[in-house]
């Protein structure tokens, strides 16, 4: 019987996430719809052959058999398994006390794990909370970036950087960098590409969209894919992009990021910054071995076939070979809010209709 799968989000980062997923169910001769909702996602991000669902009725009604999350919450009142399958890489980032990539919240029946650094603690929640199971199975966004051959990769003219930066005030370097950035712009003769999070300040947003130069290329976060294969090196703060990016084995400079991450090029005064990046771009190869020991321990996967395992993680679940010991908390409050948010007071107790055509 064709599988139905649903993707639930929220924000613009999901698009780059659930679309090679979203290949492989296709591939499959599955059924996938989209729902989007809140006032932070694009709407017109979706392609003209993305079929999308518009309300929590027609989500209910297409009755899917799992639903896919890049965020942090998920309606227990949507049928099917809730698989996490993350927006970024592990990060060191945290909320009171916990790092934030490690927060549960009760409200995921499967986690798709990227890599032993993050499956290790997983499932010692997993054990600890007994309502998820954990399968490890890389991570769908980088798929892509494994699909192609280096002779067709564009071949390149110029150094090309690539500069990305996390929102969060308390560690974005996006503001204090602009005008180092413009000069090194101006001074040097390379491929810049700029990106930075959706939810980045409006005014620094709008700052870095302004640059007119002919050696610089502003990326939605949609965009990245063809970017991340050109770029020799990457700056950055602390935002999970850089893992994303290290996964090819490139180098990372960070500006005031992790000086216990040896994987990275840290610098902490900016007058150093310039000599780093020349001698990053000169000898990108300086820290190979860090690179590479780190890359297998967060995301050791190279072949493209993420998608594959996600989905085939979710069958296991279907079949009932892996299931937690005990049911998941019924999250009142989070329900109520998600509820409010999406504007659905309609509480079904008394069963459901059969699913509509896929």
């Amino acid at each position: 019987m064709k599988k139905r799968y649903l993707f639930f989000i929220s924000q613009d980062y999901s698009f780059a996430v659930l679309r090679p997923l979203q290949e492989e169910i296709l591939r499959r001769g599955d059924s996938v719809r989209w729902f989007l909702y809140g006032d932070e996602i694009h709407h017109d991000y979706l392609h003209e052959d993305e079929e999308r669902l518009e309300s929590v009725d027609d989500v209910i009604g297409y009755r899917p058999d799992a639903v896919f999350v890049p965020g942090n919450v998920v309606p227990s009142f949507i049928p099917g398994l809730k698989v996490k399958v993350f927006h970024g890489m592990p990060s060191f980032k945290k909320r009171n006390g916990t790092i934030y990539h490690f927060i549960i919240r009760g409200m995921f029946d499967l986690y798709c794990t990227q890599g032993p650094s993050s499956t290790l603690r997983y499932k010692e929640l997993a054990e600890e909370h007994g309502h998820f199971c954990v399968e490890e199975t890389g991570w769908s966004k980088v798929d892509p970036l494994f699909q192609h051959s280096e002779v067709s990769q564009p071949e390149k003219r110029k150094k090309t950087i690539l500069f990305g930066s996390t929102f969060s005030p308390r560690y974005t370097k996006a503001k204090v960098l602009y005008p180092f950035l413009l000069q090194m712009m101006q001074k040097y003769d390379f491929q810049w590409y700029i990106t930075l999070h959706p939810k980045m300040e409006k005014e620094v947003m709008q700052k870095y969209r302004a640059i007119d130069l002919p050696n610089v290329t502003f990326l939605e976060p949609t965009e990245l894919t063809d970017a991340f294969r050109e770029a020799d090196m990457m700056l950055c703060d602390i935002s999970s992009i850089i893992y994303e990016f290290m996964i090819q084995l490139k180098p990372v400079v960070t500006f005031q990021g992790y000086e216990e991450d040896k994987s990275l090029i840290n610098v902490t005064q900016i007058d150093q910054l310039e000599e780093t990046i020349l001698s990053v771009l000169e000898n990108p190869m300086q820290n190979r071995d860090e690179i590479y020991k780190n890359v297998m321990h967060y995301h050791p996967y190279r072949d493209g076939r993420s998608s594959a395992r996600i989905l085939d993680a979710v069958d296991k679940m279907i079949r009932g070979e892996i299931k937690p010991r005990r049911r998941k908390p019924l999250n009142i409050i989070r329900n109520l809010k998600l509820r409010k948010e999406l504007n659905y007071w309609k509480f079904p107790f008394f069963g459901r209709k059969g699913r509509k055509d896929a």
